[in-house]
């Protein structure tokens, strides 16, 4: 299987006080799956875990961990995320009433012709209405 993984789902995997039913049901696909992710995607990551720490949520061992757990996962980066930036991603963020961020996680969904993972309701719905199927 293949689809777009949203930051959200895969940081429920890195966070000890977070355990959620739709992204463990993920998790669990990874062994079989290819996801994919915008070029973005590392630094939301990084940001998410660096925040964490400081508000002690997790140790730096904890965060070190998961991305142990994160690389070992098939996760492909796409290459034109940055190409898309101030076009196609900055139109569906006008169209959609999205931040660029989660815009651009639709943006590869939409190009790759894939489905979303994403626990962000605003992202999954404006997914919906752009013909784009959530998981």
């Amino acid at each position: 299987m293949h689809f777009v993984l949203d930051c959200s789902v895969a940081i429920s995997w890195c966070l000890v006080d977070e355990n959620n039913t739709y992204a463990n049901r993920i998790l669990a696909l990874m062994s079989q799956s290819v996801a994919y992710v915008p070029g973005i995607w590392s630094l939301e990551v990084a940001n998410t875990l660096l925040v964490a720490e400081r508000r002690s949520r997790v140790t730096q061992e904890q965060s070190e961990l998961a991305i142990s757990l994160l690389q070992s996962l098939m996760i492909q980066v796409d290459k034109a995320t940055e190409r898309q930036a101030l076009a196609s991603t900055l139109k569906l963020g006008r169209q959609q009433n999205l931040a660029a961020y989660d815009s651009a996680y639709l943006e590869l969904a939409l190009r790759l012709e894939l489905p979303l993972a994403t626990l962000d309701v605003r992202l999954a719905e404006a997914a919906v209405r752009c013909g784009v199927d959530v998981m």
